[in-house]
């Protein structure tokens, strides 16, 4: 399998590029703000085909850039209906500093906001076939009404069983916060205990932001999930847009 991951404008969101290996048709996850200019390097040093973009959901530092990536090359982009309406009005998800800054993030582009051509919506469970890769997609609100993770195995390792592209989810050592429109704690709790807690360790966490980490480090490490597992709560800091 071939994997690229790289992070892209002022958010530093991990933006990756899936496929089978070099040369053949690829997936492209969460191409956040000043992201198309990395996938278009990857794409090119590796001769690849992007056919679909992946949303872990619907803020802006992670989907900047899906239009201008799904429309260079003809792809299709998916995004959970919890998250369908932030496509549209993507203002609709972010914090009033956000807002507050677009202006400076935008300088002198005159582009107005638009959709991708080509959008389907995803649902829990659901098994995706793209590019000879399969994803299953597990929804796990709380960061968004819509926020998913994707996992997919990874049969070039013994030791590695899945990887998980996390989105705001789960990171190293933190969860993503809970205070924006969408955005409800006790909801993320549930998708930790229930979406997270569950897997086994083995499973490598490559997460929207930061460095990545594995379902059994976290599991023995993370402040939130030691608290959901009964243990020890201290130092926590939720991360995100």
């Amino acid at each position: 399998m071939f994997i690229a991951g790289f992070p892209a404008g002022p958010w530093g969101t991990n933006c990756y590029v899936v496929a089978t290996e070099p040369g053949a048709e690829c997936v492209i996850v969460d191409p956040g703000k000043d992201a198309a200019e990395g996938v278009a390097q990857v794409v090119r040093e590796h001769r690849l085909k992007p056919v679909s973009v992946l949303l872990t959901h619907g803020h802006l530092d992670h989907m900047w850039s899906v239009t201008p990536v799904a429309g260079t090359y003809d792809a299709t982009a998916w995004i959970h209906p919890g998250d369908r309406h932030l496509l549209t009005d993507p203002l609709a998800g972010m914090s009033a500093d956000t807002r507050a800054m677009l202006p400076q993030l935008l300088g002198d582009s005159s582009a107005r906001w638009a959709e991708p051509d080509d959008v389907r919506e995803m649902a829990d469970g659901q098994r995706l076939q793209l590019a000879g890769v399969d994803f299953t997609v597990d929804h796990t609100p709380g960061h968004t009404e819509g926020s998913v993770t994707f996992r997919t195995p990874y049969p070039d390792q013994d030791e590695v069983r899945e990887l998980m592209f996390s989105g705001d989810l789960l990171f190293a050592g933190s969860i993503g916060r809970t205070d924006l429109p969408g955005g409800d704690h006790p909801t993320m709790l549930r998708s930790l205990r229930d979406k997270v807690l569950t897997l086994p360790d083995d499973i490598v966490v490559l997460p929207g932001h930061g460095e990545q980490t594995s379902i059994g480090r976290e599991r023995a490490t993370n402040p939130y999930l030691l608290e959901l597992a009964g243990g020890d709560s201290a130092g926590r800091v939720t991360r995100g847009l």
